[in-house]
């Protein structure tokens, strides 16, 4: 069993300087609800993928603060002595609501609400966007690097590129999550069960005294998975001829080579070519070497005769946009069992908040179960499928469509429960299914790598009339 490291006081400052001002304001137990959303998708996508729960999960079924915790704390010399025995005597007690990974998520959506002590609902905030967001992030960019190879295998080989180790061994998760066949992340397999690939590194090639006898070594020990590197030297003239020898020699049982540098279009099809005329037509050809979606999709319009990818850096990092951009608000207090909603409001239109506690409903329809439309609504409120639902958009309300012949589901579940977790995370394996399942729910034109459709996420009318309310209410003339 592998110790978990205690993340307790991974977190922003304000958030522990926050819970000892609560609790020397009285304030400590009052009720407050927070969500967590974002507001845009990564690289002008049509949709985002849910990935960090389980983490997220872990994380508060250990939330402790230790001696060494508290000893720091003192030291600040900030923080009185009944906040510390607060945090001595620490015992996670929220409700929480998630979206399950592997679900197409939206801006603007509920995707976590907690409920509980303000003191423990708001310290929680960091790590939940610390987890959610970078997981989030990556199981986007694989989920669309994968599309782009359309059906061809893609590996995860960004470990070395990864922002430090948490982010290697996270990210891997998530992109497998995100459709990625496997990684090249070991401690993945080992703690995920994420299928750990490789083939070798150039140096194996320059360690021997010719190509020929490195791949010849390399099909020795490995005859059932035999891959040669074969672009240390020269692809065409060099690489792919002593691959070519050494494959009709030692006849292993599965070949492939893999080409890590050049022009990918031209040095594929030559391969093709040369590996057919010699009748290896089952040795496949993968191609590594700084890969996106961009570049996947371009070069298989070019004719590129590739089986499989292996993407690093653009994947692991999510290069062209690295933020996932998601937040954390307060959107209600609870007093006397009644639920106050709350808004923040700013100048910047995108950044005013949807109040109360909500539900978070996907709209299919009944013939394609194809995802129509998403609906946030108040938390005591129930979709009517029978006699049609009217919604609209809240950014354009005269835009509206009345919809009939659909089913409404709750994309949202109960994880924990006055603190006690009462959710089993399914298996990788099942989350990564149910990934490609749900994508298999939304439009073609939602899909599309560069200017989508817009999938819209709708408001209930009495969730906008609530909202319309408090901007009056706080609006300062």
């Amino acid at each position: 069993m592998i110790e978990k490291e205690n993340l307790t006081m991974l977190t922003d400052f304000y958030e522990i300087t926050m819970a000892n001002g609560y609790l020397k304001s009285g304030i400590v137990d009052d009720i407050a609800y927070f969500d967590m959303f974002y507001r845009r998708i990564p690289d002008g996508g049509g949709y985002a993928i849910m990935a960090g729960l389980e983490p997220v999960i872990d994380y508060l079924k250990n939330l402790r603060f230790d001696e060494n915790d508290i000893e720091f704390l003192r030291g600040k010399g900030v923080f009185c002595e009944e906040f510390l025995d607060y945090l001595r005597d620490f015992k996670f007690s929220c409700d929480v609501w998630a979206v399950p990974e592997g679900t197409p998520i939206f801006p603007y959506e509920p995707i976590i609400t907690v409920r509980g002590p303000v003191i423990q609902a708001q310290f929680i905030e960091t790590m939940i966007l610390l987890l959610v967001n970078h997981q989030s992030l990556i199981a986007t960019k694989a989920s669309r690097i994968v599309r782009a190879a359309k059906g061809r295998p893609v590996m995860e080989f960004g470990t070395r590129r990864a922002h430090g180790s948490a982010a290697a061994v996270l990210g891997a998760r998530a992109a497998y999550i995100g459709g990625c066949s496997g990684t090249a992340c070991a401690i993945a397999d080992r703690d995920y069960g994420i299928t750990a690939l490789g083939t070798m590194a150039h140096s194996w090639v320059q360690m021997f005294d010719s190509e020929y006898e490195a791949f010849k070594k390399y099909a020795e020990v490995y005859p059932d998975n035999c891959v040669l590197l074969v672009d240390t030297y020269n692809v065409l003239k060099s690489g792919v001829p002593n691959a070519i020898r050494v494959f009709k020699e030692c006849r292993p049982n599965k070949m492939g080579i893999r080409i890590d540098s050049g022009d990918i279009t031209y040095l594929t099809r030559k391969a093709r070519r040369m590996l057919d005329e010699a009748g290896l037509q089952d040795c496949t050809i993968t191609i590594s070497n700084s890969l996106d979606e961009y570049l996947i999709r371009d070069v298989l319009l070019e004719g590129a005769q590739i089986d499989s990818f292996g993407v690093g850096e653009r994947m692991i990092t999510a290069k062209s946009e690295p933020v996932f951009g998601g937040v954390y608000k307060l959107t209600a207090l609870e007093e006397n069992g009644e639920v106050i909603p709350k808004i923040k409001i700013s100048e910047n239109v995108a950044k005013i908040t949807n109040p109360g506690f909500k539900k978070l409903y996907r709209l299919y329809d009944k013939d394609t179960d194809k995802a129509l439309a998403d609906v946030v609504t108040l938390a005591d409120e129930v979709i009517p499928e029978v006699d049609g639902y009217e919604i609209f958009d809240p950014n354009a309300v005269w835009k509206r469509k009345k919809l009939h012949n659909f089913y409404a589901k709750d994309l949202r579940v109960r994880i924990f429960d006055k603190g006690e977790c009462v959710y089993q995370c399914p298996e990788i394996e099942t989350v990564k299914n149910y990934c490609q399942e749900q994508i298999g729910t939304l439009w073609d034109e939602t899909l599309r790598l560069d200017n989508p459709q817009t999938y819209y996420v709708d408001l209930s009318q009495k969730l906008w009339d609530m909202k319309q309310k408090l901007l009056q209410e706080h609006t300062i003339l």
